[in-house]
């Protein structure tokens, strides 16, 4: 695999749908927002459910450290429903993350019809996508039927978007690879 500059493709040209996957500290959130930092107007879509903020603080500091990272132009949209928003869309987007996205699919279980709805969303919009999401699939087997659920759904969300991607990329350690 190549190792790719921020905000670079091994050709040179970011595309405009990409995928960028990663573990937790891997350095996604932050490559996407690179990869956008030269374009004038961001929507910011932030898929975490607001109320977590109140009963967890260190959920609460995760998101202000995103916020404050945030060039003061951006808009951010709280939002579950990705799908309408990247039917509407026409200027860059940013989707921060459909691993979130996707819990909060599975707990209102309609999650399936979601998938479909979102990946068709992505393949059809007019706008410039760049969406993040975790890759659990190379950690142990969870022991519970929901942790194998949650597991099994992000690596079928993630195939699907990235199948659909102009460019995926893998952020390890803060490093960016192209796949």
């Amino acid at each position: 695999m190549e190792v790719v500059p921020p905000g670079a493709t091994a050709a040179g040209i970011s595309g405009r749908r990409t995928l960028i996957l990663g573990g937790a500290r891997s350095g996604k959130s932050t490559e996407a927002e690179r990869r956008l930092a030269a374009e004038p107007h961001v929507t910011y879509v932030a898929t975490a459910r607001p109320e977590l903020e109140e009963f967890d603080p260190e959920w609460a500091e995760r998101v202000q450290a995103h916020r404050d990272r945030r060039p003061a132009g951006w808009v951010t949209v709280e939002t579950r429903d990705v799908a309408k928003l990247l039917d509407e869309a026409t200027g860059a987007v940013l989707v921060d993350c459909l691993s979130l996205w996707l819990g909060d699919a599975i707990e209102r279980d309609d999650y399936a019809d979601r998938i479909d709805e979102l990946v068709a969303a992505y393949r059809g919009t007019r706008a410039r996508v760049t969406a993040v999401s975790n890759e659990v699939g190379s950690g142990v087997v969870p022991e519970s039927a929901a942790g194998r659920l949650f597991r099994d759904q992000l690596g079928r969300l993630n195939a699907l978007i990235a199948a659909e991607s102009d460019e995926v990329l893998l952020t390890v350690a803060g490093r960016v690879l192209e796949l």
